[in-house]
């Protein structure tokens, strides 16, 4: 009988751990506008062609490329159009991310499964995640920050600006470059606008 409720147990740690290998952790997402911005659809937008000053402007090529297509993908969706090399754009698009690295301890029993989190401020290092152990020590996370704002190229004042934040464990397959910049670029531009001011949960 012992026998049959252990591998009951392990069957459902299996589950268990398996759906959370696979899930995307959710992404806390914040926007901010003075009013709903109404673009034609049409209208042109460059982005800057690196990212803004900060952790980002140290990031390899090919994670600052991925989110730069990420987002120009989502831009893309709301009918703007990508001015060409060297044209002039009414809308200028400015990226910037950022991801951090830290460890959430492990547990002692031999099976630990736990899915929980916290929401945090910008750049707090706390965000929403799924976390799971399997005995053998600290887990690796990856907090990462996308934020994007839309300028009026002619004024440079703001007029869109939205981030994305999400925790994700350093092994999961969303923590590659590319699954990571089109999952929060799609949170992050989810039915755009969004209200000004309120920040969501997007699964």
């Amino acid at each position: 009988m012992k026998l049959h409720h252990n591998v009951a147990l392990l069957a459902a740690a299996a589950l268990v751990l398996g759906g959370c290998a696979t899930a995307v952790p959710p992404v806390e997402v914040t926007r901010f506008h003075n009013a709903a911005p109404a673009w034609a659809p049409g209208t042109r937008y460059a982005i800057a062609t690196a990212p803004l000053d900060g952790p980002a402007a140290s990031m390899p090529p090919i994670e600052w490329n991925s989110y730069r297509a990420a987002v120009d993908q989502q831009l893309q969706r709301q009918g703007l159009v990508a001015a060409g090399a060297g044209d002039r754009a009414p809308l200028l698009v400015r990226i910037d991310f950022v991801r951090s690295e830290r460890e959430r301890g492990g547990g002692n029993s031999p099976v630990s499964v736990g899915v929980g989190g916290s929401t945090g401020g910008y750049r707090s290092g706390v965000g929403l995640g799924i976390g799971f152990s399997l005995g053998g020590g600290p887990r690796r996370i990856y907090d990462i920050e996308l934020a994007v704002r839309i300028d009026d190229s002619a004024s440079g004042n703001a007029l869109w600006e939205g981030r994305a934040i999400a925790a994700i464990p350093a092994k999961a397959p969303a923590a590659q470059p590319s699954l990571a910049a089109a999952k929060l670029a799609e949170a992050l531009f989810k039915d755009f606008p969004g209200e000004s001011g309120r920040t969501i949960s997007v699964p």
